[in-house]
């Protein structure tokens, strides 16, 4: 049971059904929720008696048991499907000894719908399917469960969201060091990896967002941090608690155990191949992984791809604050897609397109080459107009062929599916013959076809019809001409329902009667009816068979015989058509790998278009990428903001920073500093700036172009940001607490390699206090750290900084005064501001003007007062080792502000 879930339903389980509301009229009949247990099995009727044993089986899970159309449920798990479904609760009698039970059904073809309200609520889910036909069983239909649906394991296509991975993950914690490994099922990607600190394993899954995080629950080196049955509440220290945790026993997880799945699973007699021979944690987590993979999906086991061990240290770090604060995948302030920088980035075409360009945001690359290769397929594409619009044009005609993939091995693929993979494979010839004479890395990747797939196209499309039924009982899915003794069925239905209908016709000229007509319904097959008047005139080889207020209904021996030829028949026909439709899927099934081989590079191709038109039509540039420290951006922009504005209304700014050369404006050279002290009014753009700064690092570290005129960047080894702050109430934290956990991380982790962005540190706490917190960390960044820094700020006194120490510098965004406002020009020029126009921004905001009249009262008498200044102008700072302290004083004397 998942942590979110058992907590619930651990919550739920001492309630009586009055508490949870079964209806009155059942009470005295039902079995108590928590007396499920006491039940002597004995007593239980024979499909109940069944349905306890494997109930007892799957004991976390909600089982739905195939009883004719419906999927039932019963005891405990028909009362959480009522109340979580809202459906009518009704009963059942389970035993003479027993009376009735809880019983909530819903219809087998609603499966997938209802299964995806459960699992989108934490539960797992266990289908027990019949697996024989019940016109030919003896007895109890024979059923079994064919898969578990956990949070995780989600391949069904309604399940699922198409622009993003479901990821299932496992970690296993010992000695202060841990294993994570996580797999896509639905897409076959297979990772594993191993660091040290609780705080990078939160950082990865914070990334990752995974569906369901797999935890050994008794295993030794988690001590009494976890123990069965507890929650999410009792994880390590430091874990994201908001993530669905299933609790699963250690065994699976031991080294022992787990190297030796992975190896029969590969088969293959190393871990080498793997790259995780020596990291025994990541080895023992993808073992449990695949372990869970193995005991939910039954006979449905989607392949995995080979696994392929990582390490975080290969992509730009980016903690979870700084991709919140960039608003990379979703807005700060709502939560929604719509304005996150994924949103402006994502042109792709396809939906493993899209999630490709969610990986690659998520992981930028440290790897100059690899950013090259990226940049050089984005350049070819940006240089042929033709060449990128017949490439879309393409791209459009390809399926998912990931997740179709992942489908076909598992056996859950229907016709359409195979459908759609038959046109995918028909399109990869032709792209790769529009790639015949294509340079760049990416696009060469396309030029060869796998025949196997070339095969598999032509073998598809020659089985199937164009547009197959849903159902793949329901026959109609194989075409003419495949199987010989198929089209004989055929023919044979088709000239017996010939006869049937145009008996209507003969029948009516041999016995006379006008109004005598042949029909058909479910309950007595085909008939032929007359009216009562009429009836006296029916032949002698008529059978009545029903008696209606208006007609009689009769049969002939060899009416009856042809329909009964129809019947069996269309069924041998389905059966033929079934059994011809699972070769197809196996044969494709053993396909899988490399079908994703394929699916892999077009996906990226298909980012890497959509990144070329978006470099057309925003005006983008190649960033040249360097190893030194450099960050050099001419007239860059917000590519978000920039696309919410009308075109031309976005200021852009330009930026340096790091030990590289740049333009000084007046035909030399000048040297960025490391850190830049940003000053300006409240709503003049500093924020923008800041985060515009860190989006085009990590768009170039992407291989994306970059909103610029030209920009020279140097590989980041870590973005780090601080833009404001709430409230962390789950731990207790004040505003300031949050802003100096996040500070401390920054001081704590940074690099000379670093990007960091600050915004308004120390506003949180008194004037003294704040901006001795300020001026010693902007100072720490500056002096010690070294790390590329804008630290945006509304203390002016900051701008002392910058005649103390060398590499500091001070910038302002500027405005223009009017009499009576002022104007945000939204440029960020050299020098320090000494205004922050609070007042006349609370003005534009609407604050009554009384308020303003009053806070510029205010603000005169503590202009007039205020020595902080002074202090600063008069030494009260002073270099000391090429750094600056801050001299203690006593605070000044109360001010006068009431007149």
């Amino acid at each position: 049971m998942t942590a979110s879930a058992s907590k619930t339903n651990s919550q739920r389980s001492g309630n009586t059904p009055q508490d949870i509301g079964i209806p009155e009229r059942l009470l005295k009949h039902t079995v108590r929720y928590t007396d499920y247990q006491e039940i002597k099995r004995d007593d239980l009727t024979p499909m109940m008696r069944h349905y306890a044993e494997v109930k007892d089986a799957y004991p976390y899970a909600l089982l739905l048991y195939r009883v004719g159309d419906f999927f039932e449920t019963f005891f405990q798990d028909a009362i959480a499907i009522a109340r979580e479904l809202e459906l009518v609760l009704t009963s059942k009698d389970a035993g003479k000894a027993i009376g009735k039970v809880p019983l909530a059904g819903i219809p087998h073809h609603a499966l997938d719908r209802y299964c995806a309200l459960l699992v989108e609520k934490g539960f797992a889910i266990a289908i027990c399917d019949q697996v024989e036909d019940p016109a030919q069983a003896q007895g109890l239909v024979k059923r079994e469960v064919t898969r578990v649906i956990t949070p995780g394991t989600i391949l069904e296509e309604g399940m699922l969201t198409a622009k993003r991975n479901n990821f299932l993950a496992a970690l296993v914690i010992a000695d202060k060091h841990w294993g994570l490994a996580h797999a896509d099922v639905s897409t076959g990607e297979f990772f594993t990896t191993q660091g040290t600190a609780i705080d990078q394993l939160s950082q990865e899954l914070m990334r990752l967002q995974p569906a369901e995080v797999l935890v050994p629950t008794n295993a030794p080196d988690l001590g009494a941090l976890l123990r069965p049955g507890e929650t999410s509440d009792n994880l390590p220290e430091g874990l994201p608690a908001q993530f669905c945790y299933t609790f699963r026993s250690q065994t699976p997880f031991t080294h022992a155990e787990a190297k030796q799945r992975l190896l029969q699973s590969y088969r293959v007699r190393s871990l080498e191949g793997f790259g995780c021979e020596h990291l025994p944690l990541a080895a023992r987590a993808a073992g449990g992984l695949l372990h869970y993979v193995e005991d939910t999906q039954k006979e449905s086991l989607a392949p995995l791809q080979p696994l392929s061990t990582y390490t975080t240290t290969e992509f730009l770090v980016i903690d979870h604050q700084t991709r919140r604060n960039l608003e990379m995948t979703q807005t700060v302030r709502d939560g929604i897609f719509h304005g996150s920088l994924l949103w402006a980035l994502d042109k792709t075409t396809t939906a493993m397109g899209s999630r490709a360009l969610r990986r690659w945001l998520l992981q930028p690359l440290l790897s100059i080459e690899n950013i090259q290769e990226r940049q050089e397929t984005i350049s070819e594409l940006v240089d042929n107009g033709t060449l990128r619009q017949q490439l879309q044009l393409i791209l459009k005609q390809i399926y998912d062929l990931e997740r179709l993939a992942g489908r076909a091995g598992s056996g859950t693929a229907n016709g359409r599916d195979l459908v759609a993979m038959a046109e995918s494979f028909e399109k990869l010839p032709d792209l790769a013959a529009l790639m015949a004479h294509a340079q760049s890395p990416h696009l060469v990747k396309l030029q060869i076809v796998p025949s196997e797939l070339e095969q598999m196209g032509r073998k598809l499309r020659a089985h199937l019809v164009e547009s197959p039924p849903l159902y793949l009982t329901d026959g109609g899915l194989i075409r003419e001409g495949v199987n010989a003794h198929l089209d004989g069925l055929r023919d044979q239905v088709s000239s017996d329902q010939r006869w049937i209908a145009n008996l209507e016709v003969t029948e009516r000229e041999r016995t006379g009667i006008s109004n005598l007509k042949v029909g058909f319904n479910k309950a007595f097959g085909y008939y032929i009816s007359i009216s009562r008047a009429k009836s006296k005139q029916a032949p002698d080889n008529y059978i009545r068979k029903q008696t209606l207020t208006n007609e009689e209904r009769y049969i002939t021996p060899e009416l009856k015989e042809r329909e009964a030829r129809i019947l069996n028949a269309k069924d041998e026909i389905n059966q033929i058509e079934y059994e011809i439709f699972l070769e197809l899927r196996e044969d494709v099934g053993q396909h899988a790998e490399l079908i994703r081989k394929v699916a892999v590079n077009v996906a990226a191709a298909d980012v890497l278009c959509g990144l070329a038109e978006l470099a057309i039509y925003q005006g983008y540039c190649r960033p040249d990428i360097v190893q030194d420290r450099t960050l050099a951006i001419e007239a860059g922009r917000h590519p978000v903001v920039e696309q919410s504005l009308p075109a031309g209304f976005f200021v852009p700014n330009s930026t340096g920073l790091g030990y590289g050369e740049t333009p000084d404006g007046r035909g030399g050279k000048a040297h960025p500093p490391d850190l830049i002290i940003l000053t300006g009014p409240n709503a003049s753009g500093k924020s923008c700036y800041l985060r515009q700064v860190g989006l085009i690092q990590l768009m170039a570290q992407v291989g994306s172009f970059v909103p610029a005129k030209s920009a020279v960047l140097g590989v980041c080894d870590r973005i780090f940001t601080r833009v404001g702050a709430v409230d962390d109430l789950a731990t207790g934290q004040s505003t300031f607490m949050v802003e100096m956990n996040e500070t401390a991380n920054i001081l704590n982790h940074a690099t000379p390699h670093s990007l960091v962005l600050l915004d308004e540190i120390g506003r949180g706490t008194a004037t003294f206090d704040g901006l001795s917190i300020a001026w010693a960390v902007a100072e720490h960044l500056a002096s010690d750290i070294q790390a590329r820094t804008i630290f945006a700020t509304h203390y002016h006194e900051l701008n002392e900084l910058a005649s103390l120490l060398e590499n500091v510098a001070n910038f302002q965004v500027t405005v223009k005064e009017m009499p009576d406002q002022i104007i945000f020009l939204h440029q960020v020029q050299p020098g320090g501001a000494d205004r922050s126009y609070g007042i006349e921004a609370g003005r534009l905001a609407g604050l009554p003007p009384s308020v303003i009249k009053r806070a510029q009262q205010v603000m005169g008498q503590i202009e007039k007062h205020s020595k902080i200044a002074v202090g600063l102008r008069k030494g009260s700072v002073t270099k000391s080792s090429k750094k600056s302290k801050v001299q203690e004083s006593s605070p000044d004397s109360q001010l006068n502000i009431f007149g």
